[in-house]
């Protein structure tokens, strides 16, 4: 393929060690867990917000690669196995979902914007794959009733926790003034 500015300016190092360390980060922080569910599923130390990060800097290509790279690392990381969807939905488009965020790299509050999307979508392919392989799981003490959004609950009581901290702690002014530096230093 031809060199052009175009694919030097897309695929070049800078971007490939910023999307690199915003992984390596996520996937330590992954291991800071705030807390952990029963079945899989754990509030981290903004893991999420990280993995979402190249897509914020660089857009859906970056983004939604670098994710994917993500979900692999937690794939490896200790995956419960059920069957190829479930690996599917749990890790592969679970993961890759937070960076969707790339497809907002160029809004105003695209970093918010993107990253709560990401986060839901996220909670969506978990959703999808405990309607297909844990409803076995569901407690006996849940009410038979609301037995059809119990995968939901389950998945977005660790979500939506560590998503409201991240919105919490992004909408810092300083914090926020931060990260656009950083987002300029990526970029220039």
């Amino acid at each position: 393929m031809p060199e052009t500015n175009e694919t030097k300016k897309r695929f070049g190092a800078k971007q490939l060690a910023f999307s690199a360390v915003s992984v390596a980060i996520a996937f330590v922080l992954s291991y800071v867990k705030l807390y952990h569910m029963p079945w899989g599923g754990s509030v981290t130390l903004l893991s999420m917000f990280f993995a979402s990060l190249p897509g914020w800097f660089f857009g859906p290509v970056t983004g939604l690669c670098s994710a994917f790279i993500y979900g692999i690392l937690q794939m490896i990381q200790g995956a419960y196995y059920v069957h190829p969807v479930q690996i599917c939905m749990d890790y592969l488009f679970a993961f890759t979902a937070l960076g969707v965020t790339g497809f907002f790299y160029k809004k105003k509050h695209g970093l918010l914007i993107g990253y709560t999307i990401g986060a839901i979508l996220r909670g969506v392919f978990h959703a999808i794959g405990g309607y297909i392989f844990y409803m076995d799981y569901m407690p006996e003490d849940f009410p038979k009733s609301l037995a059809a959004v119990y995968p939901i609950v389950y998945n977005y009581a660790y979500i939506l926790p560590e998503m409201i901290l991240t919105i919490v702690i992004v909408i810092i002014p300083a914090v926020n003034k931060a990260l656009s530096y950083v987002k300029r230093m990526a970029t220039e």
